[in-house]
This record gives structure tokens, C-alpha cells and sequence, in this order.
């Protein structure tokens, strides 16, 4: 592993990937500001204009919404479609718990105790000669809240939408998905073929899903997924996307949540996908419910069974809700949960003999 510069666009490597350069946008490299607006409810709307905009001048001078890494011989960038700062955590997580326990939980860990923020983060892993995205953000649809940038972020690391060759759907929530395609319908990444989970299919096309409480989330599926049935491949358990990145039931979170692993050059990641959603509720209490888990014991239990295997192989992983830029390790603790360590300089220098 060498070193690299984190920020560095269209760097060349030497095994060459030839389709995806002659794709590849101009490495323009702006320091683009983030757009951070707050979706707070109309009693919260100065509180949450101010931190949008205290945030939107901070990534201006810190960040351009865009991080790389290498990985063996794959190269993977993670970028920040946008951040919600919003009320919470609680009772987005820990609803089965009470506000002063998760200010307690806050406190001890340095964070406010009724205010948050959400990143959202989709990933692109060059391999071989692939360039393979994994989840697509809210697209056009989300640019007035402040999200949908991860079009923009892309072409600044170098990477034109006709670029990808596969997109990858973890799951079908819309945070995940509305990045499929602009407003005017047209596919927003033209060259693609499609993969998803063969579960997460089968549920959100199914009269179950269409007439029950996910009516919504299954009307956008039908807009937004369903149009690429035919460029799709479906996967089960234990199924490549392409040699070296295998699919992993992680269900719990959606009925065909699915998480990956990223094999490369002896180097190992995992893609963790909405396992695990806040860096501290949702690891250091594993068992605590989220809002948004479908199946919220079976989250759960999916959440212990991951992150001990990512804490006992000292793995790192990518978290799609995870602090950006998403990456880092986690460590079992005595009690059960884990603790998040950020990535700080561990894919920048040569590796041990």
C-alpha cells in the first residue's frame, strides 16, 4: 500500500484501468461548500438555519465532500451526498429508551443531547476495471434540502456519472435510491448495470409491501428502482458483484438489507450499509431500537452479529450514516456495545512486512 494524497483526482495506477479513464470527468478540485439545511420541525427552524449555516462555512474551509483511500489494488472514495443536522438522537434511536438515558449516553461521550447531525455517504470502489457505486443519495429531488451531491463530489474526485459501470442498492429506503435518476426520468449514471438484494426486491414489489405501512417507500421503488428490472442482478447470501466483493444478509434494517465485503491485494473492508446509523447510539447500544429498523430485534441482533465479526478481524468499515469521511474500526467493550474509532492515517503508509 502506498502513500497517497487523500483529495488527489484522476490519479493513474499501475495496473491501468483503461474504460473508466477514458471516462473519467476532469480532475477539477474546488473546495466546494456542503449545503447543510436542517429538516427541523417550524419551531426549530432558526435553530436549525443557524447550524446549517455555521456548518456550510465550516466544510467550505475543511472540506470537499469527498475522501480516497486505497485498499490493495482497489481504490475506494467516499462521498458525502449531504448532512441533516435535526432533534435527536432520541427518539430516532434509542425509542425504546427514554431522553435522559440517551443524554446520558451523549454526555458521556462529549455529544449535544437533543440535537444531531446525519451524514449520508455513498461509495465508490474502483476494481479492476470497474468502477462499482454503492447506494446513490437523494439525488436531484433532495438539492433543495441541501443533499443530492454526490453527482458534483463525484466530478471533483475525478469521476463522471457515465463512468460507473455498476450500482450497487444495499437497500431500497429513499436516501439510498433517488439518486437512480434525474428529474426528468433519465438514468443518472447511463452506462451502469444494476445489482440489489434478491429479498429486498421480492418485499418492496410485493402487494404486502405496496398495501402495508410502507405503502410510500414502496410507491418510490416502483418510480425509481423498478424501471432497471431489466439491468438487474439479483443477489442472495454469499453472492459476488464481481470477483473480490461479496454480498452478506444483514437483514433486520429492511427485510433484504444487505451489507459487502471488499477483498483486494490481501485487504479486507465492509460496506455496513444502515446496520449501524449513529456512531455511538447505534454501536456503544447495539440492542437499543431504531425508528427506522423494519424489524427492530432482528436489527439488532444483526447489529452484534457484524460488528463483532468487524471487532474480532479488526476490520475496517464504511457506514453509510457513519461521521464523514465513514470510515473507521470498532472495539468490543465490556458491556457489550462497541466503540467507534475513526480512520485517521492507516491506508497512508506501507504496510508491515
Amino acid at each position: 500500500m502506498t502513500t497517497t494524497d487523500r483529495n488527489e483526482p484522476g490519479r493513474n495506477k499501475a495496473n491501468g484501468l483503461t474504460r473508466r479513464t477514458a471516462l473519467m470527468a476532469g480532475p477539477a478540485l474546488g473546495l466546494a461548500a456542503s449545503g447543510l439545511v436542517g429538516r427541523a420541525s417550524a419551531q426549530d427552524a432558526g435553530t436549525a438555519n443557524r447550524e446549517a449555516e455555521a456548518a456550510t462555512e465550516r466544510a467550505r474551509m475543511m472540506t470537499p465532500g469527498w475522501s480516497r483511500f486505497e485498499l490493495g489494488d482497489a481504490r475506494v472514495t467516499t462521498v458525502l451526498d449531504g448532512l441533516r443536522p435535526g432533534e435527536g438522537p432520541y427518539p430516532t434511536f434509542g425509542m425504546d429508551q427514554s431522553q435522559e438515558a440517551m443524554g446520558e449516553l451523549m454526555r458521556a461521550n462529549f455529544l449535544p443531547e437533543t440535537r444531531f447531525v446525519n451524514g449520508f455517504t455513498p461509495t465508490l470502489v474502483e476494481l479492476d476495471d470497474n468502477l462499482i457505486l454503492f447506494d446513490t443519495g437523494f439525488g436531484e429531488g433532495g438539492r433543495e434540502n441541501g443533499f443530492g451531491k454526490l453527482e458534483e463530489r463525484m466530478k471533483a474526485a475525478g469521476y463522471g456519472p457515465e463512468a460507473v459501470t455498476i450500482v450497487v442498492l444495499t437497500h431500497f429506503h429513499g436516501d439510498h435510491i433517488m439518486g437512480l435518476t434525474r428529474a426528468s426520468g433519465e438514468p443518472t449514471f447511463p452506462n451502469a448495470r444494476y445489482v440489489a438484494g434478491q429479498k429486498e426486491w421480492d418485499f418492496w414489489t410485493s402487494d404486502e409491501a405496496k398495501n402495508g405501512e410502507g405503502a410510500d417507500s414502496a410507491k418510490l421503488v416502483e418510480a425509481k428502482v423498478v424501471p432497471f428490472r431489466d439491468n438487474m442482478t439479483f443477489l442472495n447470501d454469499g453472492d459476488e458483484v464481481v470477483s473480490g466483493i461479496t454480498a452478506m444478509e444483514a437483514i433486520g434494517h429492511t427485510p433484504g438489507h444487505m451489507i459487502f465485503e471488499v477483498a483486494s491485494g490481501g485487504e479486507r473492508l465492509m460496506l455496513t450499509a444502515d446496520t449501524a446509523n449513529h456512531f455511538v447510539a447505534s454501536l456503544q447500544k447495539p440492542e437499543w431500537h431504531v425508528r427506522f429498523d423494519m424489524d427492530k430485534d432482528m436489527a439488532a441482533e444483526t447489529r452484534k452479529r457484524v460488528f463483532d465479526r468487524i471487532a474480532e478481524e479488526r476490520l475496517p468499515f464504511i457506514g453509510y450514516h457513519m461521521p464523514f469521511p465513514a470510515v473507521g474500526y470498532v472495539e468490543k467493550l465490556a458491556d457489550g456495545g462497541y466503540r467507534f474509532i475513526p480512520e485517521s492515517y492507516q491506508f497512508e503508509v506501507e504496510k508491515e512486512a
